[in-house]
């Protein structure tokens, strides 16, 4: 090692970028030198200083503030002078606030001094990290040193300031990452993991002190006072992150805190993290034992085939570079995009986390070592690693030489020709495309060599690119194909992926659950992405993940399921309705794999009767409730999920809502039937069910309430066998726990909002009527809206079939008795207005209330019912029977039944389609047989025009009276 002044050594980097900037610089300079009495050993030097000084402004301002300090960097091989800045730095005494200032001026005679070793080709590159290295660990002592002096002088402390524990006995601080391998850049923050052991602390500490509080409070003086901005300036950055959860544990962890989140939760990049770990500051007694307590973590001697792919997945996250993709040096970042040294990096690392457990030879923290100990054990051939090294010693001596033109802690070679001619000129080169195409060169290659490297095994970026969420921070890479995919707040999604992985959740808890996510979150997110609504469906995934209780059958089933995955990622983008039964009753998720989930709709796949079987097998009513929800909910589900990807047609979907109500209400009447005589005694009668609404024409949603009344007929003395309960007080009671079966939430949810206010004198009346009365109040007091309602009425469920037929009868008998004297037209057309009037519709989406809708179309066939009934004709309850003489009218239900179908299925209120993404308002034109959206609104506008204008010509207007 030569011992000649670094003056005497300094060659000249490149180029002078900048003339004129480099004559200001000499002139500034001159005049210190003159008056120092050192001109002439600036003028030698000066051919060398200013391709320096032209290119970098900020090493420029600590020579123009510092002019001195050049000198004496000058004159001193820079190896002593070294030496002497780490002396004077651990030598430092007093406070913190005593070391403020001394500890700034360090830093920036050690940034000039390394930055005209290295630009002047006198220090290599291991040399420049080292220095860089080395006084961020006296530097890191020094702090801690002047911290614990002000807790002694606050007689928080018990020690002395020179116990050989440490200043804080039990608290040490571990270099992380690249200053813990000693390969630290030259504006670098520091990554310092601060641990404490409680069991050596607490004897140091005044009575009273809570040792936690004090540690946070300490790291929190530690990190301002080497990373506070003076008039000095700054010493370093610190980084407390790479430590246990940050997100969710203080600065300062305890030591057997962090043992136990490394043996339990911790993470294959955290291994690799503690690959460089190195005690640097505090109790290193404290800290050889914590470093070695962790080896088994770090290198693990054994390693499943799980294992060794979770390992590997660290490399494969990283988008490679195929032919044809740009690689551009302008705006390249060098650190972490593609072809970077993290690339290089994590080359070396992934490999000595699979191998080093049985090799200790393979533990090197420093990169290239790592290589060369690869190629030496044959695991690795000779020219890969001299490429990768030579390719990772220029990238190196780049990202320094970027970071030297403002002391910035960046790693992006600037997209701006000029400062990135700075860059090349500090790098040698002054043809701005040659540095380019070199630079694009090397990035090419080591991204090919980073591709090779496990090849054949399954990929774990995207199409849309690199998906990495190792570390603590968001990588700009990932951050950039997230933005790619439609998210909106792409950092937000890569926290809470990364918190996933840090086992937040009960599906990544395991291991074997954080081996299975580290494979699925690319699949999720590029699915997610294809939906055209990706922070919709990463929202509703998101609260169906959580909701797991255990998640390692979930996530192996979507792995091996790829289009069941790819379905369930497309009712969380469209369907919050289908996405909010995921979430709640992941189970639900069973029913897709049952055989009979895709089969279509009508045909008899045994789940009614099964529904029935299980009821009955429950043993008590709630029993029964609970068996009768669960399958509804897996029914429901089917429905919906056939419905939404067109399966099947609204007609098809209606009928199959309708027939999973009917079974529904048969099985819980029978049941409510079944509780009533256990409480009350058997009753000699029949009761039957009546469905009205949406649920008695067969047109159901996945919305759809039910609408029903009761009948019973018994003789007028009956009594019930035990309590002798008459049959109003029998059969109300029977109502009430049908309707409590069909609309009480319960552990397994609930089935049905149950509406009565359409029997016999409405909310006033019983909720259980005899047929003898029923058959009177049609006869004299039932208003025209009431015999409207009753067109679409049908028996559901009666306790015999005989008192069903009965009860059919009597709804047919009410609908063809003669009305004399009744407008009906006049009626119905009242009724529509009064509607128009309270409840107007509430924009273009309101497919029920809106001219020309639902409901003009069903009022119209309610009255054509009438009209058909009074003229002895067939009677249907479809409403597309009843509006066979109105196409316009039949047309607009279709159109818009069609659309309600989707939307119901799809949303739980009335979702606007306007607001949602254009991969769903595709799917509702379909629905409609459209090509696209503005197609669809176009043909709306069109079919209600043509559908009013028939409603107006069968009920016009009786404005005049």
């Amino acid at each position: 090692m030569s011992s000649a002044p670094l003056g005497e050594r300094l060659a000249a980097c490149g180029p002078v970028a900048d003339a004129e900037a480099a004559a200001r610089a000499h002139e500034r300079l001159s005049g210190s030198a003159a008056e120092g009495g050192w001109g002439t050993l600036l003028d030698t030097v000066w051919p060398a200083l200013q391709p320096v000084f032209a290119a970098s402004p900020y090493l420029f301002g600590l020579a123009r503030r510092w002019p001195e300090m050049l000198h004496a960097i000058l004159t001193d091989a820079p190896e002593v002078r070294l030496d002497d800045i780490a002396a004077r730095t651990i030598a430092l005494t007093g406070g913190a606030d005593d070391m403020r200032s001394p500890l700034r001026g360090l830093k920036a005679e050690l940034h000039l001094l390394t930055a005209l070793a290295d630009l002047g080709g006198v220090w290599d590159l291991d040399q420049v990290t080292g220095a860089l290295s080395k006084f961020a660990d006296v530097a890191s002592r020094a702090s801690l040193s002047g911290v614990a002096e002000d807790l002694r002088r606050r007689g928080k402390l018990l020690t002395a300031a020179d116990d050989t524990r440490g200043p804080i006995p039990g608290l040490f601080g571990l270099a992380m990452g690249k200053h813990g391998a000693f390969e630290l850049n030259y504006s670098s923050d520091i990554d310092l993991s601060l641990f404490f052991d409680p069991e050596r602390l607490a004897p140091v500490l005044a009575e009273g002190t809570e040792a936690q509080g004090l540690m946070n409070r300490v790291a929190q003086g530690v990190a301002s006072l080497l990373s506070e901005r003076t008039a000095d300036g700054y010493v370093f950055r610190v980084d407390l992150r790479l430590r246990p959860d940050p997100s969710s544990t203080p600065p300062v962890v305890t030591v057997p805190m962090a043992l136990d989140y490394y043996e339990s939760v911790g993470q294959n990049w955290e291994r690799a993290a503690f690959i460089k770990a190195r005690a640097i500051c505090g109790d290193f007694g404290a800290a050889t034992e914590f470093l070695k307590a962790l080896v088994p973590f770090v290198w693990r001697r054994s390693l499943d085939y799980q294992a060794v792919l979770d390992i590997q997945s660290i490399k494969r996250q990283i988008h490679v570079h195929k032919t044809g993709e740009a690689m551009e040096a302008a705006g390249a970042n060098l650190k972490l995009g593609r072809g970077g040294i993290r690339e290089i990096e994590f080359y070396a690392q992934t490999q000595q986390l699979i191998l080093g457990g049985r090799d200790s030879s393979l533990r090197s923290s420093r990169t290239v070592d790592a290589l060369a100990a690869l190629v030496a054990k044959g695991h690795l051939p000779a020219e890969v690693a001299a490429e990768m090294t030579g390719a990772y010693v220029e990238l190196r001596g780049l990202e320094h030489r970027v970071q030297m033109l403002e002391d910035e802690q960046t790693h992006i070679l600037p997209a701006d020709p000029a400062r990135r001619a700075a860059v090349a000129a500090l790098a040698g080169q002054g043809d701005l495309a040659a540095f380019d195409a070199g630079v694009e060169a090397v990035l090419i290659g080591v991204n090919r060599r980073y591709g090779a490297l496990f090849e054949g095994e399954e990929e774990l970026s995207s199409p849309f690119g690199s998906l990495v969420f190792t570390g603590v921070d968001n990588d700009p890479e990932t951050l950039a194909t997230l933005e790619r995919m439609g998210f909106s707040d792409p950092g937000a999604v890569a926290d809470t992926i990364r918190s996933w992985h840090h086992g937040r959740i009960p599906a990544t808890r395991s291991v074997r659950g954080r081996e299975l996510f580290t494979r699925l979150a690319p699949r999720l997110l590029t699915a997610l992405a294809r939906t055209g609504a990706a922070d919709a469906a990463f929202k509703r995934f998101s609260v169906f993940f959580a909701g797991l209780s255990a998640g390692v059958q979930v996530q192996a089933l979507f792995l091996n399921q790829p289009e069941l995955f790819k379905r369930i990622v497309g009712v969380m983008a469209f369907a919050p309705r289908l996405a909010r039964t995921l979430g709640r009753y992941p189970a639900a998720l069973d029913s897709m794999l049952d055989a009979r989930f895709d089969t279509e709709l009508g045909v008899n796949t045994g789940l009614f009767d099964q529904m029935a079987e299980e009821a009955t097998a429950a043993g008590d009513f709630e029993g029964a409730m609970n068996a009768v929800r669960r399958l509804h909910r897996e029914q429901a589900f089917r429905i919906g999920m056939q419905t939404l990807s067109g399966r099947v047609g609204p007609q098809a979907a209606g009928m199959g809502f309708t027939n999973l109500a009917d079974a529904v209400m048969r099985t819980l009447s029978s049941a409510a039937l079944t509780e009533t005589e256990r409480l009350g005694g058997a009753m000699p009668g029949a009761v039957a069910v009546i469905a009205l609404g949406k649920a008695g024409s067969g047109e159901m949603t996945a919305g759809s309430d039910l609408d029903l009344m009761t009948v019973y007929g018994a003789p007028s003395d009956a009594v019930s066998a035990t309590k002798g309960w008459s049959p109003d007080v029998f059969y109300v009671r029977f109502t009430q726990r049908l309707i409590s079966a069909l609309s009480a939430h319960t552990a397994e949810g609930g089935l049905y909002e149950v509406d009565m206010r359409l029997r016999p004198s409405g909310s006033k009346g019983p909720v259980a009527v005899p047929l003898s009365g029923f058959q009177t109040y049609y006869s004299d007091e039932a208003a025209t809206w009431e015999f409207m309602a009753l067109t679409r009425a049908r028996v559901a469920w009666a306790s015999e079939p005989g008192f069903g037929a009965e009860v059919t009868a009597a709804i047919e008998a009410a609908l063809c008795r003669p009305r004399p004297g009744v407008d009906t037209a006049g009626d119905v057309r009242a009724m529509r207005d009064l509607m128009d009037r309270e409840r107007p519709a509430r924009g273009f989406w309101d497919l029920k209330l809106v001219p020309g809708g639902l409901v003009d179309a069903e009022f119209v066939g309610q009255f054509r019912q009438l009209q058909t009934a009074a003229e002895g004709g067939r009677l249907s309850v479809s409403i597309l029977d009843q509006l066979e003489r109105d196409p316009p009218l039949k047309d607009a239900w279709v159109l818009h039944q069609a659309l309600a179908q989707l939307l119901a299925c799809a949303f739980d209120d009335k979702g606007d389609p306007e607001a949602e993404s254009e991969t769903f308002r595709t799917r509702l034109a379909e629905a409609a047989g459209e090509a696209d959206f503005p197609a669809l609104r176009l043909r709306l506008e069109r079919v209600r025009k043509a559908a009013r204008g028939a409603f107006e010509t069968v009920l016009p207007s009786r404005s005049d009276g």
